[in-house]
C-alpha cells in the first residue's frame, strides 16, 4: 500500500465537509480534515483573485488517487478543482495500515 496525502480546495466549509464527507463514506479516503479560512491568491480565466478558501486535506493510498479525483469533479463546485497527491514516505506504522484498512481494497486484489 502506498499511502497519499490528498490536497483540495475548496470554496468554503460546507463544501469541504460535504466533498470530504463524500469521499471517506465511499471509502476513498480512510479521513478528512477541514482547514477554514486559507487566503489564496491566484490567477484565474487572465484575472488575479484574492479570496477565501477552505483546505481540505485527506488520507488514502495511490491506487484510489484517479477515482478519488473522479468523484471529486463529479461532486465539487468548481469548474477545475485543485486535487493533487503527494506520498506520504514515512509515519505511524500502525496509522498507516489504519489508512489502509479504512479504503477500499485494490480490484483483483
Amino acid at each position: 500500500m502506498e499511502p497519499r496525502f490528498i490536497y483540495i480546495t475548496c470554496p468554503d466549509r460546507d463544501e469541504a465537509f460535504r466533498v470530504g464527507r463524500a469521499l471517506v463514506e465511499a471509502r476513498l479516503a480512510a479521513c478528512a480534515n477541514v482547514l477554514d479560512g486559507m487566503a489564496s491568491i491566484y490567477w484565474w480565466q487572465g484575472k488575479l483573485i484574492t479570496d477565501t478558501e477552505t483546505v481540505l486535506v485527506l488520507k488514502s493510498r495511490a491506487e484510489l488517487v484517479p477515482a478519488l479525483t473522479a468523484k471529486v469533479q463529479e461532486i465539487h463546485r468548481y469548474e477545475v478543482p485543485c486535487v493533487v497527491a503527494l506520498p506520504i514516505l514515512d509515519g505511524n506504522p500502525a496509522y498507516l495500515e489504519w489508512i489502509a484498512a479504512e479504503t477500499q481494497a485494490q480490484k483483483g486484489a
